[in-house]
């Protein structure tokens, strides 16, 4: 999820844990709890693309390392308040809740988390996007009132509670949604007599009301769009997937570790000769019928040295013509 919502949610956490005992020490070092996973965005500055990839909600983001470093930073916390109000195993269970939950939060997006590592699988549920301010807002409202209220103060548990149970009950809900969506496509594909192998269901940026597809048939993805409000049966839009261009670059280990973070969902497209590797579980960058840019796309150049893979760049003008388009679009079609 996005930083914001993380370190709300460490806070409403570290304050369910110790508001009590500490008071509004709690929620601060919750916050800071519940943003320590992220921390593995320096490989972006370390790494290759592909390794800053493979690493992005990996071990950092794992019950090994929320067991591992709890007690540690438990201990440099109970030493920084000189052994006063708590005990090292108070600030121990604080930090393994705030770096815990942060995993498991992410495990309901589409990118996943590694959270059994060392194990290689990821657990995606992909029920909500990255940032869901109706996930969000409750926790950080509830929290603003409860921190508000005086340390002894039984009120103050109650708000903060209260936010929790309210965030936690549309995390679930939005599995439920899902369920539903999901079911949705299958019965426009039935409908249209369309054969697949493989469908992939996730919610459109900032909503659970509108939801994408993607949908594998032999020579190329459909890319289909549902919103409860919607009153026409859904269409679907074809990718090719366009395997074939990829040629002798298949063998190279950066090509094989790309499709294998994207679980297979992937295209190719060239361009000014050019080849480009899409990865469609996020979809493109517009609801515009004509276009061709995915969220995620990497250019792939042979060089004396190996295969480089680059990242193309977003711009945040394409992010709101985004927004405006699917707030439209959420409204049905």
């Amino acid at each position: 999820m996005d930083s914001l919502t993380q370190i709300v949610l460490g806070a409403a956490v570290g304050e369910a844990v110790l508001g009590k005992r500490v008071g509004n020490k709690a929620p601060l070092w919750g916050a800071i709890a519940g943003t320590i996973p992220d921390l593995d965005v320096v490989t972006n500055y370390m790494a290759d693309t592909v390794t800053a990839i493979e690493v992005h909600r990996g071990f950092s983001h794992s019950l090994f390392f929320s067991i591992v470093f709890a007690p540690l930073l438990g201990w440099l916390v109970w030493n920084l308040y000189h052994k006063k109000q708590a005990t090292w195993r108070d600030w121990s269970t604080l930090f393994f809740w705030g770096l815990f939950t942060h995993p498991i939060l992410d495990a309901f997006t589409t990118w996943g988390t590694q959270l059994f590592w060392p194990l290689q699988w990821r657990l995606a549920f992909q029920s909500i996007f990255v940032i869901d301010p109706l996930y969000t807002l409750p926790f950080l409202i509830f929290l603003i009132l409860a921190i508000r209220q005086s340390q002894i103060s039984q009120k103050r548990r109650k708000l903060n509670r209260l936010g929790i149970i309210i965030s936690s009950c549309y995390l679930l809900a939005t599995l439920g949604l899902k369920a539903l969506a999901h079911q949705k496509f299958i019965t426009a594909l039935q409908q249209q007599g369309i054969s697949y192998s493989e469908l992939d269901t996730r919610p459109a940026p900032m909503n659970t009301i509108l939801w994408m597809a993607n949908i594998d048939t032999k020579d190329a993805y459909l890319i289909g769009e549902y919103s409860f409000f919607d009153s026409q049966e859904i269409t679907f839009r074809t990718i090719p997937k366009n395997h074939e261009l990829l040629e002798g670059l298949q063998q190279e280990d950066k090509v094989k570790r790309l499709i294998k973070i994207t679980q297979g969902w992937y295209a190719i497209h060239e361009k000014d000769g050019q080849l480009f590797f899409n990865d469609l579980r996020f979809g493109l960058l517009s609801l515009n019928p004509k276009e061709t840019q995915f969220a995620f796309s990497y250019q792939l150049q042979p060089t004396k040295n190996g295969l480089q893979v680059h990242e193309v760049p977003k711009l945040r003008s394409d992010g709101k013509k985004l927004l405006s388009a699917l707030w439209e679009r959420i409204w049905g079609n």
